[in-house]
């Protein structure tokens, strides 16, 4: 498993335009090969900002990395630009590999 995470910082007085832009985005994420699952995280807030984090889980890297260089990220992708930028700074990319996995039916 591979876990793909993008943290925005969000001015407070852009983040209702914000979360209108990625909840009513296509994101074509469904016609992928190894996508498993994908969250848009509300953080936080601290001085005049939100942190967000988009976080995607793939059955590999590998998925995760035929899925930045296909055409469905650039379709997904393709109002990013046309509003104007609404956080402050560049999104942080992190990317994580799964070393342990225990499910809610498991006992721990």
């Amino acid at each position: 498993m591979f876990l793909a995470m993008n943290r925005f910082t969000v001015p407070l007085e852009n983040a209702d335009a914000f979360e209108d832009l990625w909840l009513n985005r296509e994101s074509h994420l469904h016609e992928m090969a190894g996508f498993v699952s994908f969250h848009m995280l509300k953080g936080p807030q601290e001085d005049g900002a939100r942190l967000y984090a988009s976080h995607t889980v793939w059955q590999s890297e590998e998925d995760f990395r035929a899925w930045t260089t296909s055409a469905a990220f650039r379709a997904s992708h393709a109002r990013a630009g046309g509003t104007g930028k609404l956080h402050t700074g560049t999104p942080r990319f992190e990317g994580f590999s799964s070393i342990q996995k225990i499910d809610a039916t498991e006992d721990a």
